[in-house]
Order: structure tokens, then C-alpha cells, then sequence
């Protein structure tokens, strides 16, 4: 039989597009996410992880989380989940 590893989950961003309905809060300056209709602006989301247990979601304006130095480092591209439909 094999070793059970546990990996230590750590902080990570995503970038991700502003979605409508969005309520969001940036954390750098502190106003809302906001979505526009003819704008496709983008986010960052970051899961952020305190000794290795998930603690909370951060969210921040693309232009605020580049100004705050990439705390969780470059955010990855977002990956939209393949959705499949019944024929």
C-alpha cells in the first residue's frame, strides 16, 4: 500500500471577469467590484490559507492587486469549467 501525503494548500489568485451582481469589496480601497455592461473588467479572487487551513476569500480590483505588490503572488488565468449538456 502507498503513503497517505497531505499537501499544505497554500494562498492563491485567480483572475477572473466582474460578473453582474457582483457585491464584492476590494480590499485595497476598500469600494465595491462593480460590474459594467460595456466594460469587461476583471478581478482577482484570492483563497487565502492561514497554516495550511483555508481561512478567507479576498478580493481585489485587477489595477488594486497589482498596486498591493501580488501579495498571493501572479494571479492564473481562470479556467471556465467544461459544461456538458444532455442530447
Amino acid at each position: 500500500m502507498g503513503k497517505k501525503t497531505t499537501a499544505t494548500l497554500g494562498s492563491r489568485a485567480v483572475l477572473r471577469t466582474i460578473e453582474a451582481g457582483s457585491s464584492a469589496m476590494c480590499v485595497t480601497c476598500d469600494e465595491q467590484v462593480k460590474f459594467r455592461a460595456k466594460v469587461k473588467m476583471h478581478q482577482v479572487v484570492c483563497n487565502v490559507y492561514v497554516n495550511g487551513k483555508w481561512d478567507r476569500v479576498e478580493h481585489y480590483h485587477l489595477e488594486c492587486y497589482d498596486q498591493a505588490g501580488e501579495p498571493y503572488g501572479s494571479p492564473a488565468a481562470n479556467v471556465p469549467t467544461r459544461v456538458t449538456s444532455a442530447a
